[in-house]
């Protein structure tokens, strides 16, 4: 991969060689020092009129990185102010607003609640309630009884089975049985229950969202999580039947896309890895010190590439904007940036 400099205003910086290289079945990760500073998270944002990688380092500066015709082009950022998130009524103190266009405009979590004092995401603070607005501006809201709560942080828009409308995602967790991967649905003018998966079990089990997607080429949505991603997660995709989350295929042990005490929820992502029209996942090896894609195409689970990393995978998979083909870009626990791409 060619680094070269970028056309963005602040001061463009020069890149070392690259530290380390890895590949696998026409995969690579390049690893990138970004001037000696310390990567400590990675975003999509506005740079010079158009979406951008942003690379904030521990000190607060931050880098740009672009890619274009000519490969990745990286900048240090003078003036760069990151943008405030939205905040809503009644949201989560660390909640995030989903947006869509596809029946829900806004959609986040809210009633904070300390009834289930897990603490997987660096507090004891979870939710009790959804509230969504409507295409037609109109506000719902559902609110959990006392044996459960949202343990997540994003109420998640996708099109669930098809119907051309967003459902919101979210992590359910009972108090005497841990989390379940649950559907909400605006339905009948109120926003209602739509489908959920067994729980796992215990109390303090978790489970975390990867996204919906036709993972095994039936032309029917999935949804994929990592259940228990601290504890040798697995990976499982689901199906609604009715008003039942249904697992239609899972891996063994292996995978992980969180850590204790990490807000972040995005250490995995999607794309079409091999080009034969199925949606792949992209998600760290159960200690994160590895970068595996892999499919369920067929609806049998196999691996098209597993890159070993010098590092442990540390912020969100953010896909590059301009890249040609998938291209992830992501920070690593020794501070580098890694770039994972089509070799």
């Amino acid at each position: 991969m060619r680094f070269a400099a970028a056309a963005l205003s602040g001061a463009v910086i020069f890149l070392p060689p690259l530290a380390a290289q890895a590949q696998d079945n026409g995969w690579r990760v390049d690893i990138v020092s970004l001037d000696g500073a310390k990567v400590a998270d990675v975003f999509l944002a506005d740079v010079g009129g158009g979406p951008a990688i942003v690379a904030e380092t521990r000190n607060g500066a931050f880098f740009a990185v672009t890619f274009g015709e000519d490969g990745a082009s990286v900048s240090r950022l003078a003036d760069f102010t990151r943008p405030r998130p939205a905040r809503r009524d009644g949201m989560l103190p660390d909640g995030e607003v989903s947006t869509g266009t596809k029946g829900i405009a806004e959609a986040w979590l809210t009633g904070p609640t300390r009834r289930y004092p897990h603490g997987i995401m660096g507090d004891t603070i979870e939710a009790s309630g959804i509230r969504v607005v409507t295409a037609e501006g109109k506000i719902l809201e559902t609110t959990l009884g006392p044996n459960s709560v949202f343990e997540d942080r994003l109420a998640r828009l996708a099109d669930v089975d098809g119907d051309g409308r967003d459902e919101v995602i979210v992590v359910r967790s009972y108090l005497d049985a841990g989390a379940a991967l649950a559907v909400y649905e605006v339905r009948d003018g109120a926003l209602r229950r739509m489908a959920e998966a067994p729980a796992i079990g215990r109390p303090s089990r978790w489970l975390n969202p990867v996204g919906v997607a036709d993972f095994d080429g039936d032309g029917v949505p999935e949804l994929a999580a990592v259940i228990t991603p601290h504890i040798g997660g697995i990976l499982k995709i689901y199906s609604v039947e009715g008003d039942v989350l249904v697992e239609e295929a899972a891996t063994g042990r292996g995978f992980s896309n969180h850590f204790i005490g990490s807000r972040e929820l995005g250490l995995s992502a999607m794309a079409d890895a091999n080009g034969d029209g199925v949606t792949d996942i992209f998600v760290p090896s159960a200690d994160r010190g590895a970068l595996r894609i892999v499919t369920f195409a067929g609806g049998e689970f196999s691996e098209i590439a597993n890159l070993p990393l010098p590092a442990r995978v540390n912020t969100a998979l953010v896909r590059a904007p301009g890249a040609a083909g998938p291209t992830f870009v992501f920070g690593l626990s020794d501070g580098r940036l890694a770039v994972v791409r089509r070799n």
